[in-house]
């Protein structure tokens, strides 16, 4: 008589080895606390640094600006149960361009891809690394869009090439980002753990200091 103590994998035909969906090719290497950090790293970025300024001069209310907050997330919410209801009944990899292209045509969903990988994608990490930079500038004063180590070389009347040392900070940043999401999802994961839970940590000080003091 053979045990009745079977893996996984023999149970469901569709998983070919622990974690790995052979359908889909999902490998499940993300936790409850991993994959809630992913969505807040995402979700809370260097704008919520930068734009509440902006936001407080434009209203010139405080109750206006809570308004708008609540606004702001009762859409969020929306669009999160929106994407989790997509991501449930097409459970593959693309995200965007899978839908796209299954409520579309493929045509929409190329389109989508392509634009990601050059404009949307590239020009939020660009804008991340210089926040960082400016940021990095009020503790290093040296770290100054105004401190070139290369100075501007105009190719136009509207248009120059030049390397500054905030520049050269946000290139550094985008490279070991890059490097440290190239060793793999179980090195990528620590990373934006570390990184989330110190951005969480700073934002909770900051409400707090804002309502005692």
């Amino acid at each position: 008589m053979k045990s009745r103590s079977t893996s996984s994998a023999n149970i469901n035909p569709k998983v070919s080895a622990p974690g790995i969906d052979r359908e889909t090719g999902f490998v499940r290497e993300l936790g409850l606390f991993d994959s809630a950090m992913v969505v807040i790293g995402v979700m809370i970025g260097s704008g919520i640094f930068i734009v509440p300024a902006d936001m407080a001069r434009n209203i010139g209310s405080p109750g206006w600006l809570m308004v708008a907050w609540v606004f702001a997330g009762i859409l969020t919410i929306s669009a999160a149960l929106s994407y989790g209801e997509l991501a449930s009944m097409m459970p593959r990899a693309g995200g965007m361009y899978v839908y796209l292209r299954e409520a579309f045509s493929p045509l929409w969903g190329f389109l989508y891809g392509w634009t990601l990988f050059t404009v949307i994608q590239t020009g939020t990490i660009a804008a991340v690394a210089v926040a960082f930079a400016r940021f990095g500038g009020v503790l290093w004063p040296s770290v100054s869009e105004q401190n070139y180590l290369i100075a501007p070389i105009h190719l136009s009347q509207r248009y120059a090439v030049s390397l500054s040392t905030a520049q050269l900070v946000a290139i550094f940043v985008i490279a070991l980002l890059t490097w440290s999401n190239s060793r793999g999802i179980r090195y990528g994961k620590l990373v934006q753990n570390l990184f989330t839970s110190a951005k969480i940590a700073a934002l909770a000080a900051l409400i707090v200091l804002g309502l005692l003091w």
